[in-house]
């Protein structure tokens, strides 16, 4: 398996990717791959099924521990050591324990937050709190946080649905989406008792669907991208409050663009000059400029994903390309970044069955 492109093995020289993948639709799991550091083109390694489903990736802050999701109705998180950077053929992870319960269903997001890691349960609405040992383990649960609510969308907004999990910069404040309630939760991490203490909730426009979201580098703003509907809503941040406040909105698919789109990622330029969108169904990448005051995103272009389904986009350590993981076409694909118009440019794909998240390190 190797890069569509023809690029050349990234070997010892270059980084190296891991690439998260549903074993349930014939993922290969956790597979690690070569990035080559003049092109970016990705070279598969090796890869483990050790853990069912492990949708969503992060590695702790010293890159040594590869934490994944176990998106089951179980639900589960994994840590697998990861290889030496220098090691031959890019080995896959190795798991250091046997995957832990997060009690809540369906966990699709985690993150890594003052020793601890938090999980997104989607299924049944709630974030979970695992504290981690010295040598990277994962333990019981300390605390899960149960969202109510309910949205307008008779189908998908019945009950909560926490999508994503993230740590404010600063480490403070805790951000989740919940793509159930039309609304962002904030709450700060008891380092005394392992819980999330609620803070506030920010309500979103009715039926968007909030499932992830991006703060700019700036640290003053926070994008909101809506999953139902194909809506950036614009919201400053005010970190020494913890007060999440929505300004506007941004379309981020063409008028006229067809029913049956469903965004899913959004990431901020390095210099915060641009912004990108995956839209699944389009199956496009959407181009938005940023204006000095950062609150008013303008839609530029869109550009062909590569592939089908993009579920999750990231940017490369260089900030100079795009990778996506399109779910139901199985590959990877990634783009040079123009950096005076912010519009990719497609240079490459690696099979990679069932792709659903990328990382760096």
């Amino acid at each position: 398996m190797s890069g569509d492109n023809g690029g050349r093995d990234g070997g010892s020289d270059g980084g190296r990717a891991f690439i998260g993948s549903f074993t349930s639709a014939g993922g290969l799991g956790v597979l690690t791959a070569a990035v080559d550091p003049r092109t970016g083109a990705l070279t598969a390694g090796g890869a483990t099924d050790s853990v069912p489903d492990p949708s969503y990736l992060a590695l702790s802050p010293d890159g040594t521990v590869l934490y994944a999701v176990s998106e089951t109705d179980e639900g589960a998180v994994a840590a697998f050591r990861t290889p030496d950077t220098g090691a031959a053929g890019h080995p896959a992870p190795s798991l250091l324990t046997d995957p832990v319960p997060v009690g809540g269903a369906a966990p699709t997001h985690l993150a890594f937050a003052d020793g601890h890691l938090l999980t997104a349960n989607y299924g049944s609405g709630s974030v979970s709190v695992l504290p981690v040992a010295a040598d990277g383990r994962p333990g019981p649960v300390t605390g899960v946080l149960r969202h109510q609510g309910s949205g307008p969308d008779p189908d998908r907004q019945r009950g909560p649905h926490a999508h994503q999990v993230v740590a404010a910069p600063g480490g403070r404040w805790i951000l989740g989406t919940d793509l159930g309630t039309d609304s962002v939760r904030i709450s700060s991490l008891s380092a005394a008792t392992g819980e999330l203490v609620p803070h506030g909730e920010t309500a979103l426009p009715p039926g968007s669907g909030p499932r992830h979201l991006a703060f700019h580098p700036a640290g003053g703003h926070v994008y909101v991208l809506g999953e139902l509907e194909p809506v950036l809503t614009v919201c400053r941040w005010d970190q020494a409050n913890g007060v999440l406040e929505p300004v506007g909105g941004t379309a981020v698919l063409p008028a006229g663009a067809e029913d049956g789109s469903y965004p899913s990622g959004v990431v901020v330029a390095r210099d915060g000059r641009f912004l990108w969108v995956a839209n699944r169904g389009h199956d496009s990448l959407a181009v938005l400029a940023l204006d000095p005051t950062y609150e008013k995103p303008e839609l530029r272009t869109t550009v062909p994903c590569g592939g089908h389904w993009p579920r999750d986009l990231a940017l490369d350590p260089t900030g100079r390309r795009l990778y996506v993981a399109n779910e139901r076409s199985g590959d990877v694909t990634w783009f040079d970044i123009d950096p005076a118009t912010g519009v990719p440019a497609l240079a490459g794909a690696l099979r990679a069955p069932a792709a659903s998240c990328v990382v760096f390190g």
